[in-house]
Order: structure tokens, then sequence, then C-alpha cells
């Protein structure tokens, strides 16, 4: 079992014809991801490495019974993407763009509250790096080879920090059993709270690895969540300890305004809830062997 993707889920693209959303298309397909349609208004009967393209998402699920989407459309698109992904039934939706404005995420997650829980999309991003299941499925733009098959569940704002966990857990023989990036923007479709309700109900998640950064209640609302309801062991690295207050700092979400929104203070919350963290990105998978060991 895995969160969101196993190696049956059909995925669409919409923005396939793109000249990056075609280049990941083609590294997805090799992954083994279940690629089964694309979506751009105006192309409909073209194809991009043998998979075939619709006007409409409606169009694609109907057609191929599409239930995962990748959203590779231009920031002043994208939101109305979103929004056609989450009326068109696809369940669970994966947004790389950056640069969305926060008014058009904000029109998103409102329109997105109108349908009931149990039918309402679960959206990760934007700007994000996308979702892996390693061996299953791949819907983003990740490097699949550096994610053995395991039981360490990964979320985390920052891609590459994502990418620089996979790989020091691979380096010393441990795998991963899904990795979600949730994004960088102040808005987004999905919080640390809730991908971690997903891993602390994954029979095949043993562990799970949290990587935030400055910016944000998100973290703090984590901490909340893993100390009442968490089970499994949790360990964190937060980005930003030199980050001057009040400075950008890379992801628009990363900005200090308020008390526990600075590095320093989100490592300290997360200690008190019993989190352990990461003293910097070269030692996140040694602190992990080491928890998994003493667990």
């Amino acid at each position: 079992m895995s969160i969101f993707l196993d190696r049956n889920t059909p995925v669409i693209i919409q923005g396939i014809t793109g000249r990056m959303a075609q280049f990941h298309a083609k590294e997805m397909l090799e992954y083994g991801t279940n690629l089964v349609g694309g979506v751009v208004p105006g192309k409909k009967g073209e194809t991009v490495h043998g998979v075939p393209v619709f006007d409409t998402v409606k169009q694609a699920v109907e057609a191929t019974g599409a239930e995962a989407s990748l959203v590779f459309v231009p920031p002043p698109f994208a939101a109305d993407s979103i929004m056609e992904a989450a009326d068109g039934g696809i369940r669970y939706c994966v947004c790389i763009t950056d640069g969305i404005p926060a008014q058009d995420m904000i029109k998103v997650k409102r329109y997105m509250m109108r349908y009931p829980k149990e039918r309402r999309m679960v959206l990760t991003g934007p700007n994000c790096a996308g979702t892996i299941s390693p061996g299953k499925s791949l819907v983003g733009i990740m490097p699949g080879h550096i994610y053995l098959p395991g039981h360490v569940g990964i979320v985390g704002r920052s891609g590459t920090l994502g990418y620089e966990a996979a790989q020091q857990l691979k380096d010393r023989g441990i795998g991963v059993s899904t990795s979600v990036g949730i994004g960088g923007d102040p808005i987004n479709g999905s919080s640390f709270r809730d991908i971690l309700e997903q891993f602390e109900n994954d029979p095949e998640t043993h562990i799970v690895c949290l990587i935030g950064e400055i910016g944000g209640p998100q973290e703090a609302e984590a901490a909340a969540y893993i100390q009442e309801h968490m089970t499994k062991p949790v360990v964190a690295y937060i980005a930003g300890l030199t980050a001057p207050k009040g400075r950008t700092m890379g992801h628009a979400g990363a900005i200090i305004s308020a008390f526990g929104e600075s590095a320093s203070e989100k490592v300290e919350i997360l200690s008190a809830a019993g989190v352990t963290v990461a003293e910097n990105p070269s030692v996140i998978g040694e602190t992990i062997a080491r928890v998994m060991q003493a667990a």
C-alpha cells in the first residue's frame, strides 16, 4: 500500500504539449507511471509519446478512467485547470506550477470546499516537486532513481531537500513508502497535517520525515497533530536557521512575520512535541537511521 498512488493509478497531465511537460511525461512513462492521457484545449486527437490528448479533463476521465492529474499549466491559467480537475472527477491532483497569484489560490480553495469531504479532490502544490511511491508511480518532476522502495514517508515544502533526504536514505539502503511535496507557497492545497494523517494510517509507512522551512504556521500545526495523534516516530529538518526576520527567502511562503514562524521557534515547537530534529541537512538520513534503529 502507498498513499495517493500505486502502479495502477491512471494519470493524466494537464498541459501535456508544453516542452517541459513533454519531457517529464517521458520520464514518468519510463518510470512506470500509468500515464493514460493529457489535456490541452483545442488539441484533441493529438498524441504525446503515444499518449492521447483531450480537450477537457471530463473527456479524459470518461475515456481513460483517470484518477490523478499533474497540472503543468502556466500561472495565469493554472487555477482554472485545478478547478477543472476537481469538476472532472479527478481524485488526486498535483500542481507543479510556480507563481500562481495568491488570490487565484484563495479562489481554488473556496471552490473545492463546495464539494462534500468524501468527494473533494486532494490537491498538493502548487509550486511543488510532486509525489512518488517508489517502484510504483511518479507524478511530478523528481528524479525517480534516487528513491528506493521502503517504509519512510517523506513530506516537505522544499523539493530539493526532499531529494537530499531520499538520496541520503538510499545511500544507507533505506527506502521510501511515499514522498509528497506540498509546495512552498503560502496558500497550498494540502498541509503537513493532512499528509501526516495519511502516513499515520498507512501500514507501509513506519517512520516519517518532515522537511519544513521558515514562514507560516504549518509546522506548528503539524507539531500539535504529532503530539496528539501520531504513533509513528517523526524526524524533521527545518531550513532557514540563519534567515533574517521579515525577508522572503526562496519560496513565497518563506517569510517570518509572527512568533512560531522562525526556524529556531519551529525546532523548539517540534522538539517539544517529541519530534527528533536533524541539526543540518547533511545528517537527515543519519538521524532517520538512528531513530529507526532505536524504535
